[in-house]
């Protein structure tokens, strides 16, 4: 039977059906617990202000002169009203709300622990603490003590998403004197296996003064000391020993990097190399060139074959690809790497279509004095390089902080 009646919980409803009753209390019927009123009512008799404003907040007050006992800023408020006394609890009139007067600080941390560290109010920032604060409670002070707590809460600042301008400005690295003096180190990593030992990495290395880059095909576990041994093997009889290796892998395999080195040479001197984690992003940018040209030839099943049949793996492209890098004008330096290093361009394919071809080769007269303006030529244009990336830099970010 279906009904229509008004009150269907009811007896005198035809289709009502007797159920058992269940008591469900609604939210206004939940008390937070009279301890913590108990608490800040006690706390009043400590501080003299709350003291007097409550005995003068009675109705049954027969001292109404304790007013002038009271602090100035407390005695105006009380003057405007703004002070109420309500189940023993001293309330303050702010604009539109009333407030709950604190003064025990184990109370106001209290409070300033469920309005920023509970879950409920979800660690969030100054701002919001201050926004949930304000309809709830009132301290002297009280402004500088939530951005004091929120500023000292461990949790926050660690996990705090920094906006704005990041910190740190660009700072100008030492820059060297001579060609493989300081030496940038990254890896390829992630190639598949090729060459006569199933090379799976290739380690690059990039000069900072000249830029020349030199490509060793290996394998991405290497240790410190397999890297020194082909850093020993195919690099040092070109350049010589270094004096500072940056790269931005962990500094103990730079370090031991670096001793496995010298112990090959022999020697007893003790060297230290600086570590820098943050990189002008020279060898990055070398890096990520050469993935390009590994991608750009090897993207189709990872080899690249000519018209005759003659076929290249990524290995076996790495000679011809370090000559296309050397042979590159470089930004920050307006000539090529292999300019600045020999003092002349090698002869590409290309070059032999042209005609009345210039030898290409320097007088002994004249090579020394071409070496040293284009060295010099390279110098200015890093200089005005660093101060343009210096000003891209700064603007977007900012000093750091000072403690």
């Amino acid at each position: 039977m279906v009904s229509r009646w008004a009150l269907a919980s009811t007896p005198k409803n035809p289709a009502w059906v007797p159920q058992e009753e269940h008591h469900i209390e609604g939210i206004c019927d939940t008390d937070i617990g009279t301890e913590f009123f108990s608490q800040v009512e006690e706390s009043y008799r400590i501080d003299k202000n709350c003291h007097i404003l409550s005995q003068l907040l009675m109705k049954d007050c027969k001292e109404p002169s304790l007013s002038s006992k009271l602090d100035e800023t407390c005695k105006k408020a009380y003057d405007e009203g703004r002070f109420h006394l309500l189940d023993g609890i001293l309330y303050q009139r702010t604009k539109h709300i009333c407030v709950m007067d604190l003064t025990d600080r184990t109370i106001i941390n209290t409070i300033l622990h469920d309005c920023h560290d509970s879950v409920a109010a979800g660690h969030l920032s100054e701002e919001r603490t201050l926004e949930r604060m304000k309809i709830c409670s009132w301290w002297p002070n009280w402004k500088k003590d939530v951005a004091e707590y929120c500023q000292t809460c461990d949790i926050f600042q660690k996990s705090n998403r920094a906006s704005g301008k990041k910190f740190g400005m660009l700072i100008q690295m030492q820059e060297p004197r001579s060609p493989w003096e300081i030496v940038h180190m990254d890896w390829v990593t992630a190639l598949p296996p090729r060459g006569e030992r199933s090379y799976n990495a290739c380690l690059g290395l990039v000069d900072r003064y000249i830029k020349t880059p030199m490509f060793l095909p290996c394998h991405k576990d290497d240790t410190a000391m397999d890297t020194a041994i082909m850093i020993w093997n195919k690099v040092i009889s070109h350049t010589g020993l270094f004096q500072n290796i940056i790269s931005d892998r962990d500094p103990k395999f730079t370090s031991a990097l670096w001793t496995n080195l010298h112990n090959l040479f022999g020697t007893k001197l003790s060297f230290s190399t600086a570590y820098h984690p943050q990189t002008d992003c020279l060898a990055e940018i070398m890096i990520q060139t050469l993935e390009d040209m590994i991608r750009r030839f090897c993207a189709y099943g990872l080899e690249f074959k000519y018209s005759d049949g003659f076929t290249h793996d990524w290995c076996t492209l790495i000679p011809a690809l370090e000559l296309a890098y050397k042979t590159l004008i470089h930004s920050s330096t307006g000539k090529t790497p292999a300019r600045l290093q020999k003092g002349w361009n090698p002869r590409l394919p290309y070059d032999t279509l042209k005609k009345d071809l210039v030898d290409i080769h320097p007088t002994t007269s004249s090579f020394k004095i071409m070496l040293d303006k284009a060295r010099h030529h390279a110098n200015r244009f890093m200089q005005d390089s660093f101060k343009y990336a210096k000003e891209r830099w700064d603007k977007s970010h900012k000093p750091p902080a000072s403690n």
